[in-house]
């Protein structure tokens, strides 16, 4: 059995379970989801640069909508069963948390006593980020001790 630890930023799309479930053709995988809400991590400027970069402007305007912190743990809770659901409907096994501090400390903990073969960010574009390698992927490349894959998540807009 494959262990990945998969963490996500909002709740997977049919399009994101069939791609990380079939990355390892097929090997049997276990997930373990850790779903990062947003808070203070994310900055809502750089939030709405990555909408903007990307043509979003109606998205980029809502940004200061969106729930952070303390408000966000009931949504990401929702997200990560949803998840979670998803992968086991999928044929997997998989558990998850939901991660507020702390991540990339958690997600190294996760490796450790999992034993886990491999970490696998999915998340959306952050460009300014990702140019000074501070996105999530490239952070725990130097932290994890496993390999690290990055994949960008898909909407429901474009999965359906």
């Amino acid at each position: 059995m494959f262990t990945s630890v998969l963490m996500i930023e909002k709740p997977l799309t049919s399009v994101d379970v069939e791609f990380v479930t079939t990355l390892h053709g097929d090997e049997g995988v276990s997930f373990i989801v850790l779903m990062q809400p947003r808070g203070d991590q994310a900055d809502l400027l750089l939030r709405a640069i990555d909408d903007v970069a990307m043509g979003e402007l109606k998205e980029a305007a809502r940004e200061g909508d969106e729930p952070e912190g303390k408000e966000a743990r009931g949504p990401a809770e929702l997200a990560l069963e949803h998840s979670l659901r998803a992968l086991r409907d999928a044929g997997c096994e998989a558990v998850g948390q939901v991660v507020e501090d702390h991540p990339l400390n958690k997600m190294k903990a996760v490796v450790d006593e999992s034993a886990a073969d491999e970490v696998i960010v999915l998340t959306a574009p952050h460009y300014v980020e990702e140019f000074f390698h501070r996105d999530w992927a490239s952070r725990a490349r130097h932290k994890v001790g496993v390999p690290v894959l990055k994949l960008f998540a898909h909407s429901e807009e474009a999965a359906e």
